[in-house]
């Protein structure tokens, strides 16, 4: 039986915050990167921005803020226990800037509910303007999926590297990192994102049905964005999306391969026998 989200459908939300030097700070340090000489704030900063602010007494059993609050939720409150970043769609109008004050405004686009191989699925699409002291920055549309518990007698996702192998002369670009648990706390930091599966190894195991601590999917896309920046440039890009097609484990080798096609860029992220983790798109 389909549940009716349409009271949620529209719901609109609306945050404010600052773009704080200390905090562009550490973003940088955690991607080992220089801070930018003038004034602008790296691109995918946004994500630290307008952040969730529930009480620790009011996160679910998995990290996230609790979604049984009713009609004073945002966000519907959904049932299935597993939550994910499925994918984004950005465009950038300009560049944020230290000191920008910043206004987030939100929109629920849709609400719906699918039935896949692992069960049912509930998608929420959410549309994020943010602005900096009034001017458009940021247009972003979010979709999360919510999913059923993985059943007990699940084998781990992913599966373990298999006899494959990346092939990186198929990309222009290459950069193979593996991205270590200290990179996954400090990304979750700087998001105040509280998920269990980045940072509770027996919880992403045991309740979650992974094979270790996942890897962010805002920070894989994030790495990506690095890569496409060391190539071209900050602020090259006019358009990025994303789209989470396997999960990263952390620690695991990760390839991010980066090539031009004629009509845009294309981007990707895999595993070392060349599973596909993320594919992304990008314009200049």
């Amino acid at each position: 039986m389909m549940d009716d989200w349409s009271a949620w459908t529209g719901r609109s939300d609306t945050q404010t915050d600052r773009v704080d030097l200390g905090a562009v700070t550490r973003w940088c340090a955690t991607l080992d990167r220089a801070i930018p000489h003038d004034g602008s704030v790296p691109v995918g900063y946004h994500w630290c921005l307008c952040l969730p602010d529930a009480p620790t007494a009011m996160l679910s059993p998995d990290g996230h803020p609790r979604r049984d609050l009713g009609t004073r939720s945002f966000l519907p409150p959904v049932t299935l226990p597993r939550r994910m970043w499925a994918s984004s769609r950005m465009e950038f109008a300009r560049p944020l800037r230290v000191d920008d004050r910043v206004t987030r405004q939100s929109r629920i686009l849709s609400v719906s509910q699918k039935h896949g191989a692992s069960g049912e699925l509930v998608f929420v699409d959410v549309a994020h303007d943010v602005l900096a002291d009034g001017v458009l920055a940021v247009r972003e549309v979010q979709s999360i999926v919510y999913r059923e518990a993985a059943a007990k007698d699940a084998p781990p996702a992913p599966p373990p590297a298999g006899a494959g192998r990346f092939d990186a002369a198929a990309w222009g670009t290459v950069r193979t990192i593996a991205p270590s648990p200290a990179l996954l706390f400090r990304y979750s930091a700087l998001t105040f994102n509280s998920h269990r599966i980045h940072y509770d190894l027996a919880y992403a195991t045991s309740k979650e049905g992974y094979r270790g601590l996942v890897v962010q999917a805002p920070l894989t896309a994030t790495l990506l964005l690095e890569l496409a920046r060391r190539e071209l440039g900050d602020h090259a890009l006019r358009t990025f999306s994303f789209r989470g097609i396997s999960p990263a484990i952390a620690s695991e080798t990760l390839h991010l391969a980066m090539k031009s096609d004629g009509e845009g860029i294309e981007l990707g992220a895999f595993a070392a026998d060349g599973r596909r983790v993320m594919q992304a798109r990008a314009e200049r």
